[in-house]
């Protein structure tokens, strides 16, 4: 089964993954090897406890876009 990850590089430097479809999925390490190693273990982990995700909860990506909003 696949999954869709977010990555993301937290204030102090560390990469902080998440995944949408495992609702609390996520972990952080320094590295991005670390990173990739944790959050799959992670997923199985969650597997293991919640069961298969429904199809539905697994979307398709479709892409990332950056917007500019202004602020006061």
């Amino acid at each position: 089964m696949q999954f869709n990850i977010i990555i993301e590089k937290d204030e102090d430097g560390w990469f902080v993954a998440s995944v949408p479809a495992l609702p609390g999925c996520h972990t952080q390490a320094q590295g991005m090897d670390d990173l990739l190693e944790r959050i799959h273990e992670a997923i199985e982990l969650y597997i293991d406890v919640q069961g298969v995700p429904s199809s539905d909860m697994v979307r398709s990506f479709v892409g990332v876009q950056i917007i500019d909003v202004e602020t006061s």
